[in-house]
């Protein structure tokens, strides 16, 4: 697909739009923070005798850059190239894995500061991706982008788990450090093949900020910004049952062995397949309504567990409609904060860095949710919260957005 977009100096120039390439972006961060903060590292650390309150204290504290990086990715519109910063981010990431990985403890104070400011060089991967991504110019473009993301950042993520589980065992720490530096920061190579993208050149700060301040007013300082915030912050859709769901196996009677196929490598496979099928919803429809419907769905498939009898089969049949269902509400999630973003413009980075991070709210708050409603009601209780909480809020705004007609793009552009 051929497009043509503004060069740094105003003109027209022709640039080829590549939305797959948007999966292979996203490998060096997916490596990073899913396949090594979200596995391999506890098993490390497990190794090295780390006691399991140290170790969630530890993940909690490298997780915390994906709510908060939206402070600093501001940077990644400015001065070099969004495919640049990408670059550099994947690269000083890898160097400050490398350099945790040479102390003799991943648990001293030292080497989890390393990993920690690696996280948040990492999160300029995402910030610079988000502002790619808002500078494709066509809708079926971009809804392909968010799939392949999504879909890339799951995959690469469970292949860097599984690689880095089998090297433990096998490697000191030193040398792992190595191969886990040039795994993050080599795939960042990708980014010289992606669409250029122009920096803010202004004609001074002033011009600048007013610039930045405009394209800030014009994407949140409006009454249909609301209900778009409100969409990232509800609870449809969030995906917090499947960091439960493996604790939840027990009272279906499923084995260790089959919990640790069907939520590890297999139940990622089928969130991302879940994914790159969002690739397939007519472009037609508006994103905001194509993911709600997604998500009322996905609300829809904890019936299974919800209401099926405590057993074996209930389990797969629910996990597996549930995981699918979950990819391609995160991609159509992805659609979602590029429809609210509208153009890039000179501050797409800052902008989609903001707007995604409202995501992880509900990822937080409805983890306490479901754990209240097994508490109250048992194993039934997980699946039945979060599918009535989830449908509700998904109803309503779903309602809205139908009676709203055009989307929140398409009004802007009318302003």
């Amino acid at each position: 697909m051929n497009e043509r977009a503004g060069g740094a100096a105003g003109e027209l120039v022709t640039v080829r739009e590549r939305p797959w390439i948007f999966g292979l972006l996203i490998a060096p961060m997916a490596l990073l923070a899913n396949g090594l903060f979200g596995g391999a590292l506890s098993l490390l650390l497990r190794q090295q005798g780390t006691g399991v309150t140290r170790i969630a204290s530890i993940i909690s504290l490298l997780t915390l850059p994906q709510t908060i990086y939206f402070l600093w990715s501001p940077v990644t519109d400015f001065w070099v190239r969004r495919r640049t910063w990408l670059m550099l981010g994947a690269t000083f990431a890898g160097v400050g894995l490398l350099a945790a990985f040479q102390r003799p403890l991943l648990s001293s104070p030292s080497a989890v500061a390393l990993m920690f400011l690696s996280g948040c060089f990492g999160q300029l991967i995402v910030a610079a991706c988000g502002g790619m991504m808002g500078a494709l110019r066509g809708e079926a473009a971009r809804r392909r982008a968010g799939s392949f993301y999504q879909g890339g950042s799951l995959a690469f993520g469970a292949t860097g788990l599984f690689v880095l589980a089998l090297l433990a065992q096998k490697m000191k720490l030193g040398p792992l450090g190595w191969v886990i530096a040039l795994l993050v920061a080599t795939p960042s190579l990708v980014a010289l093949a992606a669409p250029e993208q122009e920096v803010l050149a202004t004609s001074g700060f002033g011009d600048a900020v007013a610039r930045v301040g405009r394209e800030f007013k014009a994407t949140f300082l409006r009454w249909e910004a609301i209900p778009y915030v409100l969409l990232m912050v509800f609870p449809m859709g969030s995906g917090s049952a499947i960091g439960l769901l493996p604790g939840l196996a027990t009272d279906y009677h499923v084995s260790g062995s089959q919990v640790a196929w069907m939520n590890g490598f297999a139940g990622t496979a089928l969130t991302a397949l879940g994914a790159l099928a969002a690739t397939l919803l007519p472009v037609r429809v508006k994103a905001a309504v194509a993911y709600l419907v997604v998500c009322l769905v996905n609300e829809a498939m904890l019936g299974v567990l919800w209401l099926g009898p405590l057993r074996p089969s209930t389990y797969f049949i629910g996990v597996t409609l549930y995981l699918f269902t979950v990819g391609t509400a995160y991609a159509m999630f992805t659609a979602v904060v590029l429809e609210f973003l509208g153009d890039s413009g000179k501050s797409g980075s800052s902008r989609y860095s903001l707007i995604n991070s409202l995501g992880n709210v509900p990822v937080a708050y409805m983890v306490w949710v479901d754990g209240w409603g097994y508490g109250r009601w048992g194993a039934r209780g997980l699946p039945g919260t979060e599918l009535v909480v989830g449908m509700v809020f998904g109803v309503g705004l779903l309602g809205y957005f139908l009676g709203r007609g055009r989307t929140f793009k398409e009004r802007k552009g009318q302003a």
